[in-house]
């Protein structure tokens, strides 16, 4: 179920130390193009998906998460938070980057 999510998701993939996460709420985001193993969108680990139905990523900047037709859940390990499907990252809140001096 390729969409916008996926296309971001792909260039997230490409392009060398861009690391993003995009968030457990975005539908489609777990769509591969080339194959059924990819590099997770933040470089920390790997994904698995069948077509984007199906599928599971291990990875430290996502965390574990399981996608089932497009929509995901599952746990953070870093910062210790769940996943869930409608409602997105409920725990600890998600790094942020800052311009500190």
């Amino acid at each position: 179920m390729p969409n916008s999510n996926s296309f971001i998701a792909w260039v997230i993939r490409e392009v060398p130390d861009f690391e993003v996460t995009l968030p457990v709420t975005a539908i489609g985001k777990d769509s591969i193009f080339n194959g059924v193993l990819a590099p997770a969108p933040s470089g920390t680990g790997f994904q698995l998906s069948l077509g984007g139905m199906a599928g599971i990523m291990l990875a430290l900047g996502e965390g574990i998460e399981m996608n089932v037709l497009g929509l995901s859940f599952g746990i953070d390990v870093m910062r210790p938070a769940l996943k869930l499907l409608g409602i997105g990252h409920l725990g600890m809140p998600a790094r942020v980057a800052s311009n500190e001096l």
